[in-house]
Parts: C-alpha cells; structure tokens; sequence
C-alpha cells in the first residue's frame, strides 16, 4: 500500500479516504467488479453459440434432432430464471459428484441421497475438503458460467430461430435455381443474412444478461451487490478502523452509474455493429449469389 494507513483516527480526511477505499474489503469489492466484466465476457459468447447450435437443431431436416433442439428452447425458456440458478447448480454440481462417486468409490455400499442430505465419499467431492478458498472460488464460478450460458444460450438460440425464418424467400429460391444444395444454401445465405434480423434481439439479450449479474450471489458468489451492501453498513469504531454512517446509498448510486455505464457503452458498440452490418443490403438474392461466387 502506497499510504502509511497504520492509524487511520490520526489522518486527515483526504488521507482517511485513500486508506479507507484502498483496504482489503475495497480491493475484494474491486475484484468483484472484475467477476461480473469476466463474466459476460465468457458467458456471452458461449451463449450464443450454444444458441446458434440449438437454433440450427430446431431447422433440422430430421425429426428427433429438430424436436430436441425445439424441447431445449421451450424448456429453458418456459422456467423462470431464479428456478434456474436456484435448481440447475445444485443439480450440475450433484450430477457431477454422482458420476465421480461410481467412478472412484465403487465399493461404496451405502445410499448416496439420505433424507435431504447427499453423501459421496471423500474422494468425489468437487471441490475437494482440502482444497484452496480460490479453487472452491473458481469452481463456483465456471458453475455460474455455465448456467448463465445455459439460460441466455436457450433465448438466443429462439432469436436465431425467428432471425433464420426472416431471410427473404427470394434468396433462398434463388439460390436452389443456381443448384446450391442445402448445406450451401444454410452457410452461404441464411447464416450471413441471419445476424442482422438477429441483431436487434441478441442486443436486448445482451442488456438483460447485464442486468442479471446481480443473481450471482444466488449461486454462492460475492458479487458487487453483496460487497456494496456489506461495505456500506454503518460501522461501529468496534468492529473496524474505519467507523462511518449508514453509506449504502452511495455505493448503490455508484453500481448505478457502473451498470449504466456499461449499458451506454454497449449501445454504441451494438449500434456501430448494426450500421456496419446493414451496409450494403440493398441487393437481390441474384446478386448476392454472384457475390459469393467470387
């Protein structure tokens, strides 16, 4: 620490400030921050691939596969999101000892669901009891990953769906009357049409996964709500060197000014990505194909 913080009764409002925001609870409030950006950096495009896969298995020309892809979508979807993150953990994280435990303790005899209580032997538990506080952290945190991949991944794939089907008619005609077969047809001129009808939906897709970083303390994770709401408690010159009134306000107006930065921001960059996208779309399907050809 660049301060001498070591007696923070005898600094002077400017310096008390400095040491206050730059102690270990502020520094483990910053790290969060970087957890929700981390997040959405990740989650976001594993959505939308997983989206663009489920939305590919509900075009399918065979039967089993277009009803999985569709039963996916409808299923997610149909649940409320809370359910989700409050069910879909437990069981992932439950599945995934299940499997370790028939795997690495076949000689277990006894039952593994007794009562509300589920028991694997030692050696399945994830993480393991003598593992690190950042192993248990990162653990919890590749789970969020997933369900929020999950989640958002089945909405993207019912936007890809909608966007596949908003591909002019005329394009695709023309391009059987040009011979291309349908795999051609999928990757030459639905995928690239597609992205601008999915644009619009994907962007409020994308500020609906930024306003739901908060449920992360829903899945056992320190967030920045919990670490506003804990820092801005009043504190008692008992319990810390930093005593101060009731602040929650201030730290909420700063996750306030934080998310709608982030929104703003993403806005410009989505409207940049729209403008670019939309250029030069102003051609028939003919045309477009003699494009491809070269």
């Amino acid at each position: 620490m660049i301060f001498d913080c070591s007696s923070p009764d005898q600094l002077d409002r400017l310096m008390w400030s400095l040491c206050y925001l730059s102690n270990g609870k502020h520094v483990t409030f910053y790290y969060s921050i970087l957890k929700v950006l981390v997040l959405l950096a990740l989650a976001a495009p594993i959505s939308i691939g997983l989206g663009l896969f489920l939305a590919i298995l509900a075009k399918s020309d065979i039967s089993p596969l277009k009803l999985l892809g569709k039963f996916i979508i409808l299923i997610v979807r149909g649940i409320p999101d809370i359910a989700w993150f409050m069910f879909f953990v437990i069981a992932l994280d439950q599945g995934l000892e299940w499997v370790r435990h028939i795997t690495l303790c076949p000689d277990w005899t006894e039952p593994i669901r007794q009562g509300a209580d589920f028991l694997v032997c030692e050696k399945a538990k994830l993480p393991g009891n003598s593992s690190s506080e950042t192993i248990h952290e990162i653990y919890g945190f590749i789970l969020a990953i997933i369900t929020f991949s999950i989640i958002f991944g089945a909405f993207a794939g019912n936007i890809f769906s909608g966007a596949l089907e908003a591909v002019p008619k005329d394009q695709i005609e023309t391009a059987e009357a040009y011979g291309l077969n349908p795999r051609q047809i999928f990757w030459r001129i639905s995928f690239k049409q597609m992205w601008i009808y999915a644009l619009p939906g994907l962007s409020n897709l994308w500020m609906i996964l930024i306003k739901a970083t908060p449920l992360l303390f829903l899945l056992g994770i320190e967030d920045i709500v919990y670490w506003a709401r804990e820092l801005g408690g009043a504190k008692t010159p008992r319990f810390t060197e930093y005593p101060h009134g009731d602040w929650r306000l201030w730290y909420f107006l700063f996750l306030l000014i934080f998310y709608l930065t982030l929104t703003k921001l993403s806005e410009k960059v989505l409207d940049k990505l729209t403008r670019k996208l939309t250029h030069g779309m102003g051609f028939s399907g003919e045309n477009f194909l003699q494009g491809q050809s070269h």
